[in-house]
């Protein structure tokens, strides 16, 4: 459920209206939320593969849908494919088999997520 939750508010995210951005052409005030989203999203990538989801890309193909909406070029873009890699990165120097540690952070990272994706929506989306 909390799976499903999250990749419904990763594609809200995608389909709002014109990111929202500060005063003064800053960045928006949901960006450091964005940015854990990206890294949550590497570490899913790889922990779900891990452990045997059997889901594919699907969470690289959140990430995708998050750039094509947030971020096509420059600076931002790179922060968050970073984030993303650091994400993954992480846990594939940690863990090289499935462990319930390893099911455990899958678990709290979903909640995370979904958490953080129902809040800028719910913010920031008309």
């Amino acid at each position: 459920m909390l799976k499903r939750a999250l990749t419904i508010a990763v594609v809200a995210l995608t389909v709002a209206a014109t990111p929202v951005r500060a005063i003064e052409g800053g960045p928006a005030p949901f960006e450091g939320d964005l940015m854990r989203l990206a890294e949550i999203l590497g570490a899913l990538q790889y922990l779900r593969t891990l452990c045997g989801a059997n889901e594919g890309n699907k969470w690289l193909d959140q990430m995708t849908a998050l750039l094509d909406a947030e971020a096509q070029s420059g600076d931002r873009r790179n922060r968050l494919v970073a984030n993303f890699n650091n994400g993954y990165r992480n846990f594939q120097r940690t863990y090289r088999t499935c462990t319930p540690a390893a099911n455990l952070s899958v678990r709290r990272y979903l909640d995370e997520g979904a958490k953080i994706s129902r809040e800028i929506t719910a913010r920031y989306t008309n």
